[in-house]
């Protein structure tokens, strides 16, 4: 039996599992069939096409928005029963408990209890929670555009640079774009910010250079007076599509690099710069994809080639697992480092002062915002654009303003 077959009848297995509860919760508050049924229907319906989508999937075409609309869609409809699933499930270990005792202490072993209205109501009434915010997450959120800013005060800044501002904008993933009114007004955000430089930090596209196309003149209207520069991401690559011959591969990659200059951007693969101001400088430096599990294409010594011990440094790296494993102890100093790639998983909960969660970070240490560590710092951006799934909650898309400053 293939592995893809054992995951899915796992998966299957799960789902039935959360179905069988949140039909157990319908059932106790409604009679109606119509209800119960069409309760029933609307969730195999997100499943069969879900699946059809996963089956019938032509790696050679990328991902398509039927992939993100068909893994929405299975959201919507499962991670509410997730939610149903676990306080039924809570109860039904009360309720199994009291059993079991009254068996073993007991001269005569109570029956078990029945469900009680009040927890399949309370269970639906929270599981609503999570439906609206997703439902608002794929509409709305995805565009919800915040612009975070951050002064940062170092010592060895060059006093020229005093003040100087940076927007970091990441993972724009022109593929999944589906709304050229929201786009502009987030480019337009972006220029609203008069930063003195623009670093974008990867992940253009999805898969394929032709999905910029569209997008080329929109965003070549972003603005800095001293340069926008950008790196490659993991998916700049084209390491998640099919390709029929491997020249194929090479030359949508060589096409992916070319959209760089085509938007009025410097793209660094390995490489530096060093942006000069009033007789003094510091050092901008752009890595190709090193992460993880993930490609490793960048390398920080042949990047760094030329650049001085005592140089201010400021570093291009798409996926802050580089920053974790190979920059932040680094003797070299990279006194600051721009990521992405993380989205925040596009899902979570932020009240800033309060809580800050995400999946994401039970799979990387640096996830989202700003990180200090060995007196150097990371941003990790939420990301401009949306993947797989087609919506944001709570993690919303995100503009970087980043100020430095002469300590």
């Amino acid at each position: 039996m293939s592995r893809w077959l054992v995951t899915v009848i796992i998966i299957s297995a799960i789902i039935i599992v959360f179905e069988a509860y949140a039909f157990q919760a319908i059932k106790t508050l409604t009679r109606s069939k119509i209800i119960r049924y069409g309760w029933l229907l609307i969730g195999l319906l997100a499943y069969i096409h879900f699946f059809y989508v996963i089956f019938g999937y032509d790696r050679s075409s990328g991902q398509t928005r039927e992939f993100q609309w068909a893994m929405g869609m299975l959201l919507l409809v499962l991670v509410p029963k997730v939610v149903i699933f676990l306080l039924m499930f809570g109860e039904d270990v009360v309720r199994w408990s009291q059993k079991g005792i009254s068996f073993l202490f007991k001269e005569e072993t109570k029956d078990l209890v029945g469900r009680r209205a009040f927890i399949s109501k309370l269970a639906l009434g929270l599981a609503a929670l999570p439906f609206a915010s997703m439902l608002y997450g794929i509409f709305k959120g995805k565009y919800n555009y915040k612009v975070l800013k951050y002064q940062l005060s170092f010592k060895d800044l060059p006093e020229a640079f005093d003040g100087l501002t940076i927007s970091h904008i990441t993972d724009i993933h022109s593929g999944s774009f589906d709304n050229k009114e929201k786009i502009k007004y987030g480019v337009d955000l972006i220029n609203e910010q008069e930063s003195d430089m623009i670093l974008f930090t990867g992940d253009i596209v999805n898969n394929f250079a032709h999905e910029m196309d569209d997008w080329i003149s929109m965003f070549s209207e972003l603005k800095a007076p001293m340069g926008k520069y950008s790196i490659l991401g993991n998916h700049d690559y084209g390491d998640y599509s099919d390709w029929k011959t491997p020249e194929d591969k090479k030359a949508n990659f060589q096409a992916v690099k070319d959209i760089h200059p085509k938007i009025g951007f410097d793209l660094l693969l390995n490489e530096h710069r060093y942006i000069e101001k009033d007789g003094q400088k510091i050092a901008l430096i752009g890595v190709e994809n090193w992460g993880k599990g993930f490609n490793k294409a960048g390398d920080l010594q042949v990047a760094s080639k030329d650049v001085q011990q005592n140089d201010f440094k400021i570093l291009l790296s798409h996926d802050p697992s580089h920053w974790e494993y190979k920059v932040k102890e680094d003797d070299f100093n990279y006194h600051l480092t721009l990521s992405g790639h993380t989205h925040g998983l596009q899902f979570g909960i932020e009240i800033p002062g309060w809580i800050k969660w995400s999946p994401s970070k039970y799979v990387y240490k640096q996830w989202a915002g700003l990180y200090k560590e060995f007196d150097r710092y990371i941003n990790v951006n939420r990301g401009f654009g949306y993947h797989a799934f087609p919506g944001r909650v709570g993690i919303w898309p995100e503009i970087t303003v980043i100020e430095l400053k002469k300590a």
